[in-house]
């Protein structure tokens, strides 16, 4: 069973697993959840998915 309310550096630890495993059910909607009321965790987890995006690209380009 997850914790009712995780911290900022809790969440962004799972927005990082996320990246390496699929998330449980209670982890996903503690995430979730954080995010509705937080304001500086959905920037981590848009800042993120822009590095992951340039790194796609950037091996796209390094295999040319």
């Amino acid at each position: 069973m997850s914790k009712p309310m995780r911290n900022c550096r809790e969440i962004t630890a799972l927005v990082l697993q996320a990246e390496d495993r699929r998330l449980g059910l209670g982890e996903r909607l503690s995430v979730r959840m954080h995010m509705l009321i937080c304001k500086a965790c959905p920037r981590f987890l848009q800042q993120v998915s822009l590095m992951r995006k340039a790194s796609a690209r950037w091996r796209g380009y390094s295999e040319e």
